[in-house]
C-alpha cells in the first residue's frame, strides 16, 4: 500500500517556508517579506512621473517578483498534505490574489492594477518573523506591533485602491499615492479637512469600506491591549528561589509554577 505521507523532501521544505528560527528557515522568510515590500514599493513609485525607461525597468522586476510568489504558491501547494483546505485556506487566498496578475487574458487590466494592491495583505504570514526579528517578547509589545500594522495594512491598501478608482476622475485632488495617504489618514482620524475628497461612486464606497474596517479592527485591539496593560500592573517581579520564574501577581504568595514560597516584598 503506498504510504500517503509526506516525503522527506516535502517535509524538509514545508518546514523551511513556515520555520523562522533556522538559518534556511529565517533566510527564505526574510527574503519573501524584502520582495513583498518591494513590490510594494514600486506600486507606490509607479504612481509618480516617472521616466519611461525607469517605468519599464521597474514592471520588468515588479514581474520578476511575481514569478517569484508563484513559484512560492505552487511549493506550498505541493509540499501540503490537504490540497483543498490549503486552496481554500486563508493565507493561500492572500497568496493567489497576490499572483492573479500573472493572468492578464483572463482579468481586465482595471482589476489586475486595483488587485495588486492587496499584495501586501501577505505581511500577514510574516508577523511573526518581523516581531522575532524585533525581539518583541511581551505580550503588550506584541498586540501594540498588531495595531500598528493593522493601521499600516489599512491604510495601504485602501490608500491604493482609492487612488486607482480616483486618479483618472479626479487627478487635482488625487495626483500620487502620497494624496491618497493622506486623505485615509485625515479619514481614519476624523479629522477630515475636507481639502481631498472622492468624487467618484467607487472611490465614496471604498471610503466607507475603510472607516468600517477601522472600526471593527482597531477597537478590539485596543481593548486587547487596554486589558494586557492592567494585567502588567497587577504584577510585579518576585524572583522563584526553585525555579527562577519572576512574573507572578501583586499578592502573590507561592510560585505559580512550582508552588515554592515566595520572599515577602
Amino acid at each position: 500500500m503506498k504510504s500517503i505521507l509526506p516525503t522527506p523532501t516535502k517535509k524538509n521544505l514545508a518546514f523551511y517556508l513556515e520555520d523562522i528560527e533556522n538559518p534556511i528557515g529565517k533566510t527564505i522568510n526574510l527574503i519573501l517579506l524584502f520582495l513583498i515590500l518591494l513590490s510594494s514599493a514600486i506600486f507606490v513609485a509607479e504612481t509618480y512621473p516617472i521616466p519611461e525607461q525607469i517605468f519599464l525597468k521597474l514592471e520588468l522586476i515588479d514581474d520578476a517578483i511575481l514569478v517569484c510568489f508563484a513559484i512560492e504558491y505552487l511549493l506550498r501547494f505541493w509540499c501540503a498534505e490537504k490540497k483543498i483546505k490549503f486552496v481554500f485556506s486563508f493565507f493561500s487566498i492572500i497568496d493567489l490574489l497576490a499572483i492573479l496578475p500573472i493572468f492578464p487574458g483572463f482579468l481586465e487590466l482595471s482589476f489586475i492594477r486595483l488587485i495588486r494592491w492587496f499584495r501586501i495583505l501577505r505581511l500577514i504570514r510574516f508577523l511573526k518573523l518581523k516581531i522575532y526579528i524585533f525581539q518583541i517578547s511581551t505580550a503588550d509589545g506584541v498586540i501594540f506591533a498588531r495595531i500598528l500594522f493593522t493601521l499600516f495594512t489599512i491604510i495601504f491598501i485602501f490608500s491604493g485602491l482609492i487612488y486607482q478608482v480616483e486618479h483618472r476622475v479626479n487627478p487635482e485632488s488625487f495626483k500620487t499615492f502620497l494624496d491618497a495617504v493622506y486623505f485615509s489618514v485625515v479619514t481614519m482620524t476624523t479629522v477630515g479637512f475636507g481639502d481631498v475628497i472622492p468624487i467618484s461612486e467607487k472611490g465614496r464606497l471604498l471610503t466607507v469600506l475603510m472607516i468600517l474596517t477601522g472600526i471593527s479592527l482597531i477597537p478590539s485591539q485596543l481593548g486587547d491591549l487596554i486589558k494586557q496593560l492592567i494585567k502588567t500592573a497587577n504584577k510585579q517581579e518576585k524572583v522563584c528561589s526553585d525555579c527562577g520564574f519572576y512574573y507572578h501577581d501583586i499578592d502573590a504568595k507561592f510560585c505559580k509554577i512550582c508552588g515554592t514560597e515566595l520572599p515577602f516584598s
